[in-house]
């Protein structure tokens, strides 16, 4: 199956919840993974691998690492629109990057760059994707290999010196 994808893949509009304030009065850094995740949980159902491959079949995809950048604060009740892209993939990873926007100023509040690795949940060992979802991965690559690579895509952590 060849599908026509976004080109970033666009997921549904969140809010940043009250209970998610910190008390410096803005969104939590814990909140933006779930929100982050959230968008994920999206673009996976799109792809097949969300919670019905889970719960059907004996795989699963974990996250293996992730990075985030957090650039504006967000408030309670700021609407919230974050884009997925993916960067590359093989028989078994998938290695993406999403950008949390400002609903209504389009400001970059965050953005997050993830490794995920696709699991046999029998042996809870990576395993390579079914051939029936390989397809609609490759196809998904090709068109967001036409993107531009984020600026922050492959960031590293540390104090910069002059």
């Amino acid at each position: 199956m060849t599908r026509n994808w976004q080109t970033p893949i666009i997921c549904p509009q969140q809010r940043v919840e009250a209970g998610w304030i910190d008390y410096n009065g803005h969104l939590n850094m814990a909140f933006y993974h779930v929100m982050f995740d959230r968008a994920v949980d999206h673009v996976y159902d799109l792809l097949g691998i969300g919670a019905e491959y889970v719960s059907a079949s004996d795989g699963s995809c974990f996250t293996m690492e992730v990075h985030v950048n957090y650039l504006n604060e967000l408030v309670v009740d700021d609407p919230v629109i974050i884009n997925f892209q993916l960067l590359d993939a093989d028989s078994k990873r998938l290695h993406f990057f999403q950008e949390m926007r400002h609903a209504e100023s389009n400001e970059l509040a965050a953005t997050s760059e993830q490794l995920a690795l696709h699991v046999d949940m029998r042996q809870r060992a990576s395993a390579p994707f079914p051939d029936r979802l390989k397809d609609g991965i490759a196809a998904l690559l090709q068109q967001h290999n036409r993107l531009p690579v984020p600026v922050q895509a492959g960031g590293k952590i540390g104090i910069r010196h002059k």
